[in-house]
């Protein structure tokens, strides 16, 4: 992931900010508006303003079900924890700052394969019907683009033997998500 989060850097410092608005590894804390502070993977921070909040996350098997539910619930209470706090005035400044969601899955046929839901009062929504826990955080990801919750969502799927990784949907490629995050820097520099 620290890969992914120095191209992130580079894509920053391009768009005429200095490392010293970086914050990766340190000073990563930030308000909360339902607890003091939460600590974020990247910030990019200028002028007393929030710009940028980054959560980065990754899975590796093989209690896929069980930390499925966990990052989940996680990326969203971020995401209304930060948001309730940026209304609220933490972040000294009138826009917005970008916040982005990147996630890593490790590529193997456990997180490939499809996965039973149980029903016994209401149906799921059909899309989630036979869907692997890779289709589940492609799904995931694209949900928190379409609510708003995340500026952008990246989804990558990587083979840890060769360390390669690939991107199994177009609308969720790490190429679109530092755009996104360079457009956003630009307009505000």
């Amino acid at each position: 992931m620290d890969e992914f989060i120095a191209l992130i850097v580079e894509a920053v410092v391009l768009c005429g900010f200095r490392m010293e608005n970086v914050f990766f590894k340190r000073a990563i804390e930030l308000p909360g508006f339902f607890r003091p502070t939460k600590e974020w993977d990247l910030l990019v921070v200028s002028n007393g303003r929030l710009l940028i909040a980054l959560e980065a996350k990754s899975q590796v098997g093989p209690s896929f079900g069980n930390n499925f539910n966990n990052r989940t619930e996680e990326a969203m209470g971020s995401a209304l924890d930060l948001w309730t706090a940026y209304r609220e005035g933490k972040f000294n400044s009138g826009q917005q700052p970008w916040l982005g969601y990147l996630f890593l899955l490790e590529d193997c046929p456990r997180s490939q394969r499809p996965v039973e839901v149980r029903e016994p009062h209401f149906e799921v929504f059909p899309e989630f019907r036979g869907a692997s826990y890779a289709k589940r955080y492609e799904l995931f990801c694209r949900k928190l683009n379409l609510e708003r919750h995340y500026s952008q969502t990246a989804f990558l799927l990587s083979r840890e033997a060769d360390r390669s990784y690939s991107e199994p949907a177009s609308d969720l490629a790490f190429e679109g998500f530092v755009r996104s995050l360079a457009g956003h820097l630009l307009g505000v520099s």
